[in-house]
């Protein structure tokens, strides 16, 4: 065999391991909720991808260290595959529950919550359900997620919370391989700045901020009402930007302002880059304003924040009544302007974050074209790069309009003119500012390439206008949610949903969370080897 493919299916197979190690793990919460005939299906979810991935580091243990084609082919075939794997759990649950009742303590399900489970014998729908969860997407199947067995809802937000931060920086925090190889693979799943020289102790790093911070926000959750186990899930699925709930209607089954303002200093944690919170932790608080991302995350926040506030309040969707704040009542007009407040921050850093908590209803019919196309914007957007957020992310777009605005006023400077582009308080030359803005050009143009194919295809697939279809602004807000690994939904996403627009989703959900070059190299690789292409 080709000893490109030796490498690539050894570095595969360690990503299988980690995704075993995670799986065999997650046996303890059946038997902590007595979910007892959940074990059998989770112990073979975990060693079918633990023997695949034995194999296959046992095969090419020798293979040569990636470059950065190989770096690219692994990440997306090996994001790929972990969701292809780490959808058996729906599976098999779901078969155990329809095949075997009463066994092991098998619930006999009902209603909205048999045809919740139901929907997961469907193959599609458990791999949908598992590439949404691992990309922190969030965008799901289910019709009632309150009614799923307490191990499919840690399976859920367990694989948010891994996602956010990345399969191959997990795998390479668990099965430790020091070298060039493991720094290839660290890039190429869309991460560039480092923490430490060594990549292994910066991925490390990142693991415990991520544990420290996730702690504090299952405290923060529990404190402002929240019951333990729905904190948990919470905290882990927001500070992922996830957004998988545990509940029917998300955030807003709880109804609480406690709760929903805190919920934002948690999904503005998973906002921030790694690099930046370590620099925070260890004291040096200027990066809180010093830090170009992280400046532009709080000022874009606030700045859509006040935009969708307007929206609202001008389209009266919250109308006057009383609202008790602190033992204060609001009424009137007040009432009206903080629930729009309260609304629209919460829903435009959900959307900005890619976190994908609701707690407005329905946003595809309770809210205007104007207030859907600020969160679709907010979704494409996304936050600061090296963080867990998806979207074409801040500073890209920041380079667009600074590169833009910098080659406009060139022609103003004569030939002889030395000019230099600073951004992030670097100074570039021509060269590496040229290169920095086709990056940034590149990806923007591709983003907007499959977020039109996304929509096309969904315009062609479901009922579109009338009294019964959806509107345009609903089939960009859905695709930009998925594409974005944002999760709030128009309505359009659920099992009822056509093949081909699941088809869709899970490819652009995929292309998202790797920031689409890696998947269109793994998919010309593919052409080339398969199908003679050059």
């Amino acid at each position: 065999m080709n000893r490109q493919f030796e490498t690539i299916g050894r570095d595969l197979g360690r990503m299988l391991e980690a995704l075993a190690v995670l799986t065999f793990a997650s046996l303890l919460i059946p038997l902590v909720w007595g979910e007892y005939y959940a074990i059998p299906p989770i112990a073979v979810s975990g060693l079918v991808p633990f023997a695949i991935g034995e194999w296959l580091t046992a095969r090419y243990a020798d293979a040569a260290d990636p470059g950065q084609l190989h770096g690219m082919t692994i990440a997306a075939s090996g994001w790929f595959f972990v969701a292809l794997f780490g959808s058996l759990p729906f599976l098999l649950v779901a078969w155990t529950v329809h095949l075997d009742p009463g066994v092991l303590g098998t619930p006999n399900l009902t209603g909205r919550a048999a045809s919740t489970l139901a929907a997961f014998r469907d193959p599609l729908n458990a791999f949908f359900e598992s590439m949404s969860g691992f990309t922190g997407t969030g965008l799901t199947m289910t019709d009632d997620e309150s009614s799923l067995p307490h191990t499919l809802q840690w399976w859920r937000s367990f694989i948010e919370w891994v996602g956010g931060v990345g399969v191959i920086v997990l795998t390479t925090a668990i099965l430790a391989r020091p070298g060039s190889g493991s720094l290839t693979l660290y890039e190429s799943e869309a991460r560039s700045e480092k923490i430490h020289p060594s990549i292994v102790s910066t991925v490390r790093t990142i693991w415990w901020i991520f544990l420290l911070f996730t702690f504090v926000s299952v405290l923060l959750l529990w404190v402002a009402g929240m019951p333990m186990w729905d904190a948990i899930n919470h905290a882990m699925t927001g500070l992922a930007t996830g957004g998988f709930s545990i509940t029917d209607n998300s955030i807003a089954t709880y109804d609480s302002v406690a709760i929903d303002f805190a919920l934002l200093p948690v999904m503005v944690l998973g906002s921030i880059a790694f690099p930046v919170h370590y620099l925070i932790l260890q004291g040096d608080l200027r990066n809180f304003y010093r830090d170009l991302q992280t400046r532009w995350v709080f000022l874009y926040f606030t700045v859509g924040t006040l935009g969708l506030t307007a929206i609202l309040h001008s389209n009266d969707v919250y109308a006057p009544s009383s609202v008790v704040l602190g033992g204060v009542t609001l009424n009137g007009t007040v009432a009206s302007l903080f629930q729009s407040f309260r609304y629209g921050a919460f829903q435009f850093v959900s959307a900005a974050s890619c976190t994908g908590f609701q707690t407005a209803g329905s946003l595809g019919t309770d809210w205007s074209p104007q207030a859907q196309l600020l969160v679709s914007f907010g979704m494409v957007v996304g936050a600061a790069a090296g963080s867990t957020v998806g979207g074409i992310k801040l500073v890209r777009a920041l380079t667009l309009v600074k590169g833009t605005r910098f080659r406009i006023q060139d022609v103003f400077y004569p030939p002889s003119a030395v000019r230099t582009f600073s951004l992030d308080g670097r100074q570039l030359s021509d060269e590496e500012a040229s290169k920095e803005f086709e990056e940034a050009a590149i990806i923007t143009f591709l983003w907007f390439v499959f977020l039109a194919l996304g929509a096309f295809v969904l315009l062609v697939v479901l009922p579109v206008g009338g009294t019964d279809g959806f509107t345009l602004e609903n089939v960009l807000f859905e695709v930009a949610s998925a594409q974005g690994n944002v999760g709030l939904s128009s309505g359009i996403t659920g099992p009822s949903m056509p093949t081909p627009a699941k088809v869709m989703f899970l490819f652009n959900m995929w292309i998202g969370r790797l920031e689409i070059i890696p998947v269109l190299v793994l998919l010309r690789g593919a052409f080339t080897r398969f199908g003679g292409y050059k």
